[in-house]
């Protein structure tokens, strides 16, 4: 009896398995329509499936959004690096050009005032408060520097005088100080050079302001401004600036002009300390500047 029962349960595993066989071979073949059965079956695996891989894919979506935004974010950090590094270079190149222009006008300006000796100095001081007044410099007497010695700026313009001197410093009054002392003597230079004074500085508007003694004198727009040489110190030629515009005084006696100066006295980086050699005028005609 229990031998019939064992041939009976392996009879009926033999009989399952040749249906599911036949099963399994009846839906792999072609066939355009499907029974019902199998229509059924399809159908709920289908639905188990999608309830189970729509959250599958969601994940995995999920992870790939996650990677994607790592990637996207390291080549963001990435290009940030490169631009700051590209606007860096950029910015040395641009300090490089602009020192290298300013050299090489030093080095035309040398050529030009081979009459005078000459001292190449560097600003190592200007205080923000008195930013118009004065600026300091790395030379001092022990560079041959003197009280009252001219100095220009790398395009020739002329920035002020020497005023005081330590022994490798010394401090430029610059020509925009409207200090009452601060005077110059100078001229336009047209055929009949015309005299003045430089007596003051319009920090509104950058002008320097030239008196004029002739009422009559034939003063214009464009006619430049020069140091005239009557004086024990500053040479003759040193370019001041531009005149942009002419007016009468108040008065009616004397002319006022007003000049866009040569100098860029906003930044005076390399400047030159122009020593006079000697001195050909009339004694009676030189005037000190104090």
């Amino acid at each position: 009896m229990p031998s019939f029962f064992s041939n009976k349960k392996l009879i009926l595993l033999l009989v399952s398995i040749i249906i599911l066989v036949g099963l399994i071979g009846y839906s792999m073949s072609d066939r355009e329509r499907v029974s019902g059965p199998e229509q059924m079956i399809r159908d709920s695996v289908a639905w188990v499936q999608t309830i189970f891989m729509k959250p599958a894919y969601a994940v995995a979506g999920f992870f790939e959004n996650v990677k994607d935004m790592s990637q996207v974010y390291e080549e963001n950090k990435l290009l940030k690096a490169r631009l700051e590094e590209y606007a860096q270079i950029s910015i040395e190149r641009n300090n490089l050009r602009t020192e290298n222009d300013k050299l090489r006008g030093m080095l035309d300006l040398n050529e030009s005032l081979d009459d005078y000796v000459i001292r190449s100095a560097v600003v190592i001081h200007r205080s923000p408060d008195r930013w118009t007044e004065y600026i300091g410099l790395n030379k001092g007497s022990e560079h041959g520097v003197k009280p009252n010695m001219a100095v220009v700026d790398s395009k020739g313009g002329f920035i002020g005088k020497v005023s005081q001197v330590s022994e490798f410093s010394s401090r430029v009054q610059l020509l925009s100080d409207n200090d009452r002392t601060n005077r110059v003597s100078v001229e336009v230079s047209i055929d009949q050079p015309v005299s003045g004074i430089i007596e003051g500085y319009e920090e509104d508007t950058g002008l320097i302001k030239m008196r004029i003694f002739d009422i009559d004198a034939d003063v214009k727009e464009t006619q430049m401004v020069t140091t005239s040489g009557k004086s024990t110190f500053y040479p003759s030629g040193l370019l001041i600036g531009e005149i942009v515009r002419v007016e009468p005084d108040e008065y009616g006696l004397t002319q006022n002009a007003f000049i866009e100066p040569t100098a860029d006295f906003h930044g005076l980086d390399y400047v030159y300390i122009v020593e006079r050699t000697s001195t050909t005028l009339d004694p009676d005609l030189i005037e000190e500047d104090e």
